[in-house]
């Protein structure tokens, strides 16, 4: 409905703005429901050209709206847009929060520009100010992602930190168990609590399921590069190569620019190869010195282990898939590998 005299009413010029903004960050969102994956390399550049279309359309918006502080925020969330730090998104939404200290969302998105600035201090300051307003899944989410990043010499609290990390994102996906990305932060919370507790196989497993949910509820996750190499990561730790070479790939496809995804490729196929190599000539060892080490393969050498139990000696080749409970076997080291990251398998 318009006021009197044909101007539009305040509600209406939100409305309005609204709907430029979410367009925006829908056509990011969704943009390979639209094109196909050989336009990724693009995706950085019809994401800027929309941005500057949605700038230009909010700046056509009558002055007397322009220093409010509804407007400001939707100004700054679609100047960052972008995954790079933007000083202009930085500077309307400190505006906005000054104008008005209750803008949850204005806290948000300024914590997010300050997050890409790598100001984690300053980015930690207004999840907890959002917070402070109004309970919100965005905030606890974020702040699951600033706590993994807070780095202490106390090894102690740096275990606190990864376990309020966790924490946070739990509270984000009960607040919204449909919002993917909610599930995607706790899947790297928990991969995150995996590799700094001792590598339980029940928090590895509850970072893939989290993954597995981000991507069931919300059909943009698939499109998420960090999804694909974060649960690659845990893959190849847990020695499913042929998801993690899926999971780089994938991410590699998706990101063109990102450098890493492939790197990790061309290493696991490298070590692969090394690997490969090193089973098929039982680790380069030959003739007398290998026949010396399998001639000294006695089962008196298992100990109690031979003769207790009911445990059975078995020959790796009769050796099942999974858990094999009651069996020994009896072996020597021919060789050792180890991976480009230093992770212990």
């Amino acid at each position: 409905m318009m006021a009197e005299g044909g101007a539009e009413t305040e509600e209406e010029v939100r409305n309005k703005l609204q709907e430029l903004v979410d367009k925006l960050y829908h056509f990011r969102d969704h943009y390979f429901e639209t094109h196909g994956v050989e336009d990724a390399i693009r995706k950085q550049y019809d994401v800027k050209e929309e941005l500057e279309q949605t700038i230009a359309l909010m700046d056509e918006t009558d002055d007397a709206w322009k220093n409010k502080a509804f407007f400001l925020m939707l100004k700054g969330k679609a100047l960052n847009v972008t995954p790079n730090y933007c000083p202009d998104a930085e500077e309307v939404l400190s505006k906005a929060v000054k104008l008005d200290p209750g803008l949850v969302e204005g806290w948000n998105q300024l914590g997010e520009v300050y997050w890409k600035k790598m100001d984690v201090i300053a980015a930690k300051t207004c999840f907890l100010g959002a917070l402070n307003h109004c309970k919100n899944k965005v905030s606890l989410r974020n702040l699951s992602m600033v706590m993994r990043q807070q780095r202490s010499q106390d090894a102690d609290e740096n275990s606190r930190n990864i376990m309020d990390s966790v924490k946070q994102a739990k509270q984000a996906v009960q607040m919204d168990t449909r919002d993917g990305t909610s599930w995607y932060i706790l899947g790297n919370a928990y991969l995150s609590l995996f590799f700094c507790t001792g590598q339980n196989p029940k928090i590895s497993q509850q970072a893939l399921n989290a993954y597995v949910q981000a991507e069931r509820v919300d059909k943009t996750a698939s499109s998420n590069p960090d999804l694909h190499l974060n649960r690659a990561t845990l893959c190849k730790y847990e020695e499913n190569y042929q998801g993690a070479l899926d999971g780089f790939s994938r991410a590699a496809a998706l990101e063109p620019s990102w450098t890493e995804p492939v790197m990790r490729e061309e290493q696991l196929l490298d070590y692969l190869g090394r690997l490969n190599g090193l089973l098929s000539n039982k680790g380069k060892i030959r003739g007398k010195r290998l026949q010396n080490m399998l001639s000294s393969l006695n089962p008196s050498l298992l100990g109690h282990y031979g003769s207790s139990g009911g445990l059975q000696l078995k020959l790796l080749g009769a050796l099942q898939p999974g858990k094999n409970p009651g069996c020994v076997v009896l072996g020597r080291v021919v060789f050792s590998l180890v991976p480009e990251e230093r992770v212990p398998l």
